[in-house]
């Protein structure tokens, strides 16, 4: 074993730890960078052509000079993005809302993740799947996906179900974008309601976005309010998911491995910088900087994950998985839609 591994803090191993990294970081790098030049040509999620094109390079993560920074890309880079995802939002932004946002927000993540697990058990399957696949459907997409994976410790099938979920919620969230707008105009709903809905049920932030402008400014601004809303529930779903790993027991406490730090490091960055982001003190240039260096980092680690994949892993996941995901995301929607006539 590779003694630098073993002393990240001895600063005389980062040299050749440096090197030993370097060829499987550069390779995420351009696979995050050639995703990002399709998805913007192309007008599809940048993290399901980084996964696509990560599978089809498969081979570079076996035995290799690659396969260790694929594997620090895929883990630390992974974290470091999710900090960083506190530069998006501020409490100001959430306040501007008001109440009713808030509590839709709230009600809808906390019911969708509890019945994703319990559906995710009745379906055999571990409950902490229902908890990532339940957690990316109602926060924030792939990004939470990705955060939740991280903050779930080691077990031999958890990266093909992150994988698994980072495509299905990519997919489910390009569909949204295309058919909620028509739901918002065939119900009738007004500028804010439709945003409301919008930002509380599509997966990912950019689709939230197409989505909102397409039907007014106001629409879209309410709708990315609403969204960045659910990305600060991020913290506290990731601090519950390793309460919940740290207190689990029997069968499932044996695959899961050792028990999590209670709150992971990337987990406090990510609230240091939401507080930081909403004092003031925050340059415009850093939170913009901040946000493109995020997306990088998730980009890249997905790419990476991607790599480490197979192909014929992710179709053996049978239909219980995409059922359940699909499942998800209708309760959602109608969850949301009922919400917004209620308190509307």
């Amino acid at each position: 074993m590779n003694t630098a591994a073993l002393a990240p803090f001895d600063i005389t191993a980062w040299p050749a730890r440096l090197r030993r990294l370097f060829p499987g970081v550069l390779a995420s790098a351009v696979v995050a960078a050639a995703a990002t030049f399709l998805s913007q040509h192309y007008g599809a999620p940048v993290m399901l052509f980084a996964l696509l094109l990560g599978m089809a390079m498969n081979f570079l993560s076996t035995d290799g000079p690659c396969a260790p920074g694929i594997e620090f890309t895929a883990r630390q880079v992974l974290r470091i993005g999710v900090a960083l995802l506190g530069l998006r939002i501020t409490l100001a932004q959430i306040a501007e809302l008001g109440w009713h946002p808030v509590l839709i927000v709230m009600a809808s993540v906390v019911l969708t993740i509890g019945l994703s697990m319990l559906v995710a058990r009745w379906l055999g399957f571990n409950t902490l799947f229902g908890l990532l696949s339940g957690g990316a459907t109602a926060i924030c997409g792939a990004s939470a996906a990705l955060a939740l994976a991280a903050a779930l410790p080691a077990h031999p099938q958890k990266e093909r179900a992150t994988l698994f979920t980072v495509v299905g919620v990519s997919a489910l969230s390009t569909l949204a974008m295309i058919v909620y707008p028509m739901i918002c105009r065939a119900l009738g709903l007004d500028e804010r309601a439709a945003g409301v809905f919008l930002g509380g049920t599509i997966h990912d932030v950019a689709q939230v976005v197409g989505a909102g402008y397409s039907l007014s400014h106001h629409t879209g601004d309410v709708a990315t309010f609403v969204k960045l809303m659910r990305v600060a529930m991020l913290l506290p779903v990731i601090v519950f998911a390793v309460m919940l790993t740290r207190k689990s027991s029997g069968h499932e406490a044996a695959q899961a491995g050792p028990r999590p730090p209670l709150l992971p490091w990337f987990a406090v960055g990510f609230a240091l910088l939401v507080a930081f982001n909403s004092s003031g003190w925050c340059p415009p240039v850093l939170s913009a900087l901040g946000n493109d260096a995020s997306r990088w980092c998730l980009v890249a680690a997905i790419a990476a994950i991607g790599m480490k994949t197979q192909l014929r892993e992710l179709a053996s996941v049978g239909l219980k998985p995409v059922l359940l995901m699909l499942g998800e995301t209708v309760f959602l929607a109608l969850l949301v839609l009922a919400l917004v006539r209620w308190t509307g």
